[in-house]
């Protein structure tokens, strides 16, 4: 089992959820962020502290379209390890439908 985030990270990009895993297996993308399913151990702690609801356990059947991108990314975007602040514009994109479709963004955060 691993977790995976969603289309509702996107835009958002909150990172409280970095800031609690004990792994370094969260990647920033330029509006988003993924787990590499392979360093994930599965503990859980990163899910209720999402404020944007975007994590979710792959057992989860909404999960399944999420881990194959997840993977993907995670293998090109860069490790964030430390919390940062998120976009000023986070919260108006906060539980918004569609947003992968119209919003995301396939490159890696520019740190």
């Amino acid at each position: 089992m691993t977790y995976v985030v969603t289309d509702a990270c996107v835009r958002c990009k909150f990172t409280d959820c970095v800031a609690v895993c004990p792994v370094d297996c969260f990647h920033e993308g330029e509006n988003m962020l993924v787990i590499d399913p392979e360093v994930c151990i599965d503990c859980g702690v990163c899910e209720p502290e999402c404020p944007a609801d975007a994590i979710l356990a792959d057992t989860n059947p909404l999960a399944e379209k999420w881990l194959a991108l997840n993977r993907q990314y995670s293998a090109k975007w860069p490790v964030i390890s430390a919390q940062l602040p998120p976009p000023q514009d986070a919260q108006a994109f906060k539980g918004l439908d569609g947003k992968f479709e119209t919003h995301f963004s396939p490159e890696a955060a520019a740190r």
